[in-house]
């Protein structure tokens, strides 16, 4: 049997949030379940799809007024992840959570659906939406690609740009501005201190508190920046190895 069951403040003990439900007692997992309980009070969604009772994908969405990306825009709801793994996979389980978020948006009398894609990696690609009626309303030279499913005549959401001029605020060394919106940051906030200090590199680490702080952040990523004088090294978690490559490349 397949269920799209939505984790809520009541069952996020037992459902989890599928993100590393293996390691429930990590500082990661930890602090993602208490970013989730504040979020659902401004009205972000988390749905899991399960084959027989156990889960294959699922999908994370707001308000685009709470969301945590480079976007502006009113009256949309925003995808922040949508992820089918292993077995999953080919079965029309992304379709199927995808048309819930539709589904509930239409329900609600939002003006379409958003979701920020890239060719690059820990974003999905924007084939599957196009295929889906989204189009493309923004974008940025580095890859990322804003799409939207229009209901009507309104407004499309766009990219706060001017990450490059954000980012040169933040000259010396390595700055991290962090989010708890998704668990795997921790490990790499840790991963990327390590380094640091292993090279002689001043670092700062700095929380993002809100989403206005995410979606004013030095990527359109939003919610996770790492920094090296000046100029945005990466938006996403890196191994130690791939890190030692960006520096030196910078």
């Amino acid at each position: 049997m397949i269920e799209i069951v939505e984790v809520t403040a009541d069952n996020i003990q037992d459902k989890g949030f599928f993100c590393m439900r293996s390691k429930p007692k990590t500082e990661g997992y930890q602090r993602k379940q208490e970013w989730l309980l504040r979020r659902f009070e401004e009205g972000l969604k988390l749905k899991i799809i399960e084959e027989d009772g156990y889960p294959r994908g699922f999908m994370e969405y707001t308000p685009i007024e709470f969301a945590w990306r480079g976007v502006t825009g009113e009256n949309y709801l925003f995808i922040h992840c949508l992820w089918i793994v292993g077995r999953g996979k080919g079965k029309g389980y992304g379709k199927q959570l995808l048309n819930d978020c539709i589904e509930d948006a239409r329900r609600s009398r939002k003006s379409g659906v958003s979701i920020m894609t890239s060719s690059q990696t820990w974003l999905a690609d924007k084939s599957f939406f196009t295929k889906q009626g989204f189009e493309l309303v923004d974008q940025t030279p580095s890859g990322f690609e804003l799409l939207a499913r229009r209901f009507d005549d309104s407004p499309v959401p766009r990219l706060v740009h001017g990450w490059e001029e954000r980012a040169a605020g933040y000259r010396e060394g390595l700055t991290i501005l962090k989010s708890d919106q998704c668990p795997y940051i921790q490990d790499a906030v840790t991963t990327i201190v390590e380094v640091a200090q292993e090279r002689n590199i001043p670092i700062q680490v700095m929380d993002m508190e809100s989403s206005g702080d995410a979606q004013h952040a030095v990527s359109a990523y939003g919610s996770f920046n790492v920094i090296y004088n000046g100029k945005l090294l990466t938006y996403h978690p890196v191994t130690k190895r791939e890190l030692y490559k960006l520096l030196d490349q910078a």
